[in-house]
């Protein structure tokens, strides 16, 4: 099953066939599945050969790498939340514009909390399904953040 079909666990309510609305609906789908810590929910908003590429790093493709991508960051933040802040559709595709919040207690992590906003870029296909997506974030403030937490000199205190 993919992600532009419905599913038991998803509400029976009637979806608007309204293009505003369905596009909404699909970006809270895509949220809720990044904080499901199931990596195969995530990948299954992509089409099969889609592609996930992170701050212009090299592209995830296809499910399995995406599904990847995913598994990695659930693995760093294991209370994992990403909330849709924003879509809009424009000349360069779709924009998903998140808010990443949880804690690096991952394997290595440095227990710090951090709350980073960014967006992707998306190019759907046919079927409604993510072709390609490219994700911004603020690399300086996200380490900044790893380093020393989303309040800086206010939580090294409380660590």
């Amino acid at each position: 099953m993919d992600a532009t079909q419905s599913n038991e666990s998803q509400s029976n309510e009637p979806r608007s066939n309204e293009p505003e609305q369905r596009l909404n609906d699909f970006g809270s789908r895509y949220a809720q599945a990044w904080c499901s810590h199931e990596p195969d929910a995530v990948a299954a908003f992509y089409s099969t050969d889609g592609s996930l590429t992170v701050n212009d790093g090299e592209a995830a493709v296809g499910r399995e790498a995406i599904a990847g991508t995913a598994r990695g960051f659930m693995s760093d933040f294991p209370d994992i939340v990403v909330t849709m802040d924003r879509m809009a559709v424009t000349d360069e595709g779709t924009i998903f514009g998140w808010t990443l919040s949880g804690t690096n207690n991952g394997p290595g992590g440095t227990g710090k909390r951090v709350r980073i906003s960014g967006y992707e870029v998306w190019q759907l296909d046919a079927d409604g399904l993510i072709a390609e997506s490219q994700g911004h974030y603020d690399v300086a403030e996200y380490a900044r953040q790893l380093e020393h937490g989303v309040h800086g000199a206010e939580e090294r205190g409380r660590s």
